[in-house]
């Protein structure tokens, strides 16, 4: 059977602080601009792995959006699902680790390209052509995203597909009420559950929805 994978979210560049705890208070040095986003680096693992992996985004028309389809592209991800929108930049994320495990974050993602996916951003034609949808959790950042999630929820599922979720919580976007309206709904059609350690406890509260699905702890 030939497997391809479908992902929707975040497409963006990445600035990473130069020093450990460095912080965003004050003025520092980053390395970057690197092509990221969860979804990004996910797709891109697909296709380095040999499957076909199709990833849904926007980028602006810009050199960011340009750096991060042509990386894409060159690791074998199908970049048809990508578009270029004339009118908005290309997200970003500013990274400073505190220690090898923790890290800060600011984001420009809701107004950036990514942050104006739609529903209609979601070509019928090429999600009928895969078999599984992976969620991350931190793309679920706004109500346009969440109802392009559920359009390729209902389409995977009507043609016995299946689905897996990464709910990748970020501290920053916990306050985001349309993140934690999401996760039981996309819990009600996940076949494969990926939280990590830390996450458990978070979805503790839910425990029916976690056994009707396969569930890994990182």
């Amino acid at each position: 059977m030939n497997v391809t994978i479908c992902t929707i979210g975040e497409l963006l560049v990445e600035f990473l602080a130069k020093e450990e705890n460095q912080g965003f208070s004050r003025p520092g040095e980053f390395w970057g601009p690197y092509p990221s986003g969860a979804p990004a680096i996910f797709a891109d693992q697909v296709a380095k792995l040999g499957l076909g992996s199709v990833l849904f985004s926007c980028v602006g028309n810009d050199a960011f959006g340009e750096m991060n389809i042509a990386r894409l592209e060159s690791d074998g991800v199908n970049i048809n699902g990508i578009a270029i929108l004339q009118k908005a930049t290309t997200g970003s994320a500013f990274v400073s680790y505190r220690s090898q495990a923790q890290r800060d974050f600011i984001f420009n993602m809701p107004n950036s390209a990514c942050g104006l996916l739609t529903a209609d951003h979601i070509d019928d034609t090429l999600l009928s052509q895969c078999n599984h949808f992976h969620i991350m959790g931190s793309s679920l950042f706004s109500f346009r995203m969440i109802d392009a999630m559920r359009k390729a929820i209902e389409n995977i599922k009507a043609r016995n597909g299946t689905v897996s979720f990464d709910p990748n919580i970020r501290k920053e976007m916990l306050n985001i009420p349309e993140m934690s309206q999401a996760f039981e709904y996309i819990l009600d059609y996940t076949d494969i559950f990926l939280p990590s350690d830390g996450e458990l406890d978070y979805f503790g509260l839910n425990p029916g929805a976690m056994n009707r699905c396969w569930w890994i702890s990182f």
